[in-house]
């Protein structure tokens, strides 16, 4: 199965994750990301149904005129590991629209981040399309791949191992710049200096302009947190990949970063792919949710038709959970 190599990723803004290393870590090789991701598959199909989701009365729906521009489009994604005996991702399809945050919910093992890694070309899904401004990445490389990196970007859930301990803060958010923004026609972050750049997003992300000669470990979890959502906006992607964000949060601070979030997708048009097991926050988050198990999407719809009589049993399962 190929993969792609360590200076593909340059600029990605995302750290190792499953054995899958950022860019970011390029001055430091030896820094990785120890979280384990479970991989537990199998499941029936389920039909690719969003242009039939009425979000119309949504509480969760601002600016919805902005939908139904689609940004990303994901046709028949499957990725199978070798060895195992079912696929991690099986045959998902769906349609993330402009200035849209599209919840995608599922127990660990789903396979939410091998999806996650298959969208953002980490991992190389076996078959299926990802179209991404109008263009299919799902089998680009290379020199080919390089320009789209910028479009989509991620925010992980670990943002300690996320950021590179020997780098101070400044030099974290303006790498991805130096990597994949400099040829790019920025409208809310536009660079005129290194200094001037960095406070732009700091200040987006409501942090002190004082953080930027700190270092990761002289943040809290919440301001570290804060730091890699900049670094994901900062080169003004079309799609950002939120998996498992406050995963790793206090709750105080889970609630901040989620309404920073929603704060950062009104005021700068982005659109989300918000990923957790956490049914509550993704539904105060979304518009449209996915609800994944073993691998397979086995119910999709409006944030506001959560609690409908029609919900599939797994989706009754995990909102009697919360």
């Amino acid at each position: 199965m190929k993969t792609t190599t360590n200076a593909e990723h340059r600029g990605l803004m995302q750290s190792e994750e499953s054995g899958v290393r950022s860019q970011d870590f390029a001055k430091d090789l030896n820094h990785v990301d120890t979280d384990n991701v479970i991989i537990d598959t199998s499941g029936t199909d389920h039909t690719d149904i969003d242009a039939d989701i009425d979000i119309a009365g949504s509480d969760n729906a601002s600016s919805l005129s902005t939908l139904g521009n689609p940004v990303l489009h994901v046709e028949h994604l499957s990725r199978t590991y070798a060895g195992a005996d079912r696929p991690a991702v099986n045959d998902i399809s769906f349609t993330l629209n402009h200035g849209e945050c599209l919840g995608l919910v599922g127990e660990s093992g789903c396979g939410k981040s091998t999806l996650a890694r298959c969208l953002l070309r980490i991992e190389d899904a076996d078959t299926g399309s990802i179209t991404l401004g109008g263009q299919d990445i799902a089998r680009l490389s290379g020199r080919r791949l390089r320009p789209h990196r910028r479009k989509i970007q991620i925010v992980f859930q670990n943002p300690m191992a996320a950021l590179n301990p020997k780098l101070k803060i400044a030099d974290s958010l303006i790498d991805p710049y130096e990597q994949l923004g400099r040829n790019a026609e920025l409208s809310h972050f536009t660079y005129t200096s290194k200094e001037a750049y960095v406070q732009k997003l700091l200040e987006a992300v409501e942090l002190p302009s004082d953080l930027a000669g700190r270092y990761p470990h002289e943040l809290s979890g919440g301001q570290r947190q804060r730091v890699t959502i900049a670094r994901a906006i900062g080169i003004e992607p079309d799609v950002v990949v939120l998996d498992e964000p406050t995963a790793s949060l206090d709750v105080i601070s889970q609630g901040a970063v989620l309404q920073l979030l929603t704060d950062l997708r009104t005021s700068l048009g982005l659109s989300y792919v918000f990923i957790s097991h956490d049914l509550a926050a993704v539904h105060r988050m979304s518009q449209r949710i996915i609800v994944m198990r073993e691998g397979q999407i086995v119910d999709r719809f409006g944030a506001d038709a959560l609690f409908a009589e029609e919900r599939h049993p797994y989706t009754k399962e995990l909102i009697s959970i919360f």
